[in-house]
Order: structure tokens, then C-alpha cells, then sequence
């Protein structure tokens, strides 16, 4: 078998530890809960208590889907008195949700 020698081939710039974070952050926005609670993120911080009544799921569900987010870089947390409030980590996130909701067309 011969190696191939084309000058054309690129090479990823990229570390294999840096793209296996990328896809964590894929494989976390890979649920509907979480795709929709970073919806309700982009408008601005939210509390725990106002993700879980929007959403109509109960709280260990939320918070098991923020931990995730929050575990993937996604997501941050604010502790303030006896309420957590979310933002997202990653505000690229807007872009690329629009982007995909423009241009993909399973949508």
C-alpha cells in the first residue's frame, strides 16, 4: 500500500483532547431539553425555578440536563440566596442555532 503524497491533504490544527471537548459540547446540546433550555438562555439569565416551570418537566429533570450543560462548558451557574441562575457559557451559541434554523432544511 502506498502513502498517499498529495499536497492537497490538510491537517487538522486542532488536538485530539481539544476536538474530544468539542464533541462534548455537541453530545450535550444533543438532547431536546437541553437544546430548549439553551433557548431560553439566549434571551438572557434565567433562574433554575423559571427553566423548570417553562419547560413543564420536574426539577430533578432540569437539573440533571443543566448539570450535563454545565459539565460541557454551556451552561454557568450563579448561586444567589436559595436560587441558582443560569446564562449560557458559550453566547457563539445564538449564531449557530440561528444558522441552523435557517439553513438546515430537516427543519
Amino acid at each position: 500500500m502506498q502513502n498517499c503524497t498529495c499536497s492537497s491533504q490538510s491537517q487538522s490544527t486542532t488536538s485530539l483532547v481539544e476536538l474530544e471537548m468539542l464533541a462534548g459540547v455537541f453530545k450535550a446540546l444533543g438532547h431536546p431539553v437541553r437544546l430548549m433550555i439553551v433557548e431560553m438562555l439566549i434571551d438572557g439569565e434565567r433562574c433554575v425555578c423559571e427553566l423548570q416551570e417553562n419547560s413543564k418537566r420536574d426539577m430533578s429533570t432540569i437539573s440533571s440536563h443543566l448539570n450535563i450543560l454545565k459539565n460541557n462548558g454551556v451552561v454557568k451557574g450563579e448561586q444567589r440566596g436559595k436560587n441558582v441562575y443560569y446564562t449560557l457559557a458559550c453566547p457563539c451559541l445564538t449564531q449557530v442555532i440561528a444558522c441552523l434554523k435557517d439553513h438546515c432544511s430537516v427543519l
